[in-house]
């Protein structure tokens, strides 16, 4: 199976020009599984609620969510990317799954980061894992990695992709996410931008690329600059994020005790 990530620079506000920047970076490549960044169309940092009602759209009716299913089904291809969702009077920071049949589904991003919190509504989709045929894809957006239960629980519903759309700004993501690879094991696409955006009253943001593939055990099988756009595609193998023993007398996930885990 050949997965990849796209990670750039969006423009804010600029959807239809951002779009287009993927089309054309996706139409020379084969790949099964494409990670896109978080809010990649729409740019990350929000001025204002009337920003955000503007930019939002409807999932999966909307435009994004649309020409995204055109590029999957036109390159036969798998596509996990970060969409501001407007549902009802509700806004989320959400992530579609398309693929070459269409619209596969939606997770609203659970754990908000900073600014988000202004504009968004933490989701309620709980965390869902899709069969492709060829791999079960979970999905965490951002700050979502921060939480160990996240991953866990993508594990636990027998993910063996964690697609991880992103817009990073603190620096300890990269090398958490061999971690939660190693602790699950499974497979990590964590796709991120690169770039500043200084937008209204708000603080710069500037995102630290690296975004990467890492492995069931915790090898980075490639990762990004932190300052360069780049297209990157590696081979993996999905069974082996199903082979959960350690050794012959330990299992990941069935040595797990439960009943001792509550706070």
């Amino acid at each position: 199976m050949r997965v990849g990530f796209c990670q750039f620079n969006p423009a804010f506000g600029e959807v239809e020009r951002n779009l287009d920047r993927i089309a054309a970076r996706l139409s020379g490549i084969t790949c099964d599984l494409m990670v896109l960044p978080e809010l990649f169309a729409s740019g990350y940092q929000f001025a204002s609620a009337d920003e955000v009602a503007s930019l939002a759209e409807p999932v999966p009716d909307g435009p994004t969510t649309q020409r995204l299913i055109e590029i999957a089904r036109e390159r036969r291809m798998h596509i996990v990317a970060g969409v501001p969702e407007r549902a009802g009077g509700l806004y989320y920071n959400s992530a579609v799954v398309v693929g070459p049949q269409g619209f596969l589904g939606c997770y609203r991003k659970t754990h908000l980061f900073f600014e988000e919190t202004r504009w968004f509504t933490p989701g309620d989709t709980g965390f869902q894992v899709w069969d492709i045929g060829a791999a079960r894809l979970g999905v965490l957006v951002c700050f979502d990695w921060y939480y160990p239960e996240s991953a866990r629980t993508l594990a636990l519903r027998g993910a063996d992709i964690l697609c991880h759309p992103s817009n990073l700004v603190l620096p300890h993501c990269p090398d958490a996410m061999v971690t939660r690879c190693l602790e699950n094991r499974v497979f990590a696409i964590t796709a991120n931008r690169i770039g500043t955006e200084a937008r209204g009253e708000g603080k710069p943001l500037t995102f630290i690329g690296n975004s990467e593939i890492v492995s069931p055990r915790g090898k980075i099988l490639h990762r990004a600059r932190p300052d360069a756009d780049e297209l990157a595609v590696v081979d993996i193998d999905p069974q082996e994020a199903r082979d959960k023993s350690l050794n012959s007398y330990n299992d990941l996930l069935k040595d797990r005790r439960p009943a001792l885990y509550d706070a």
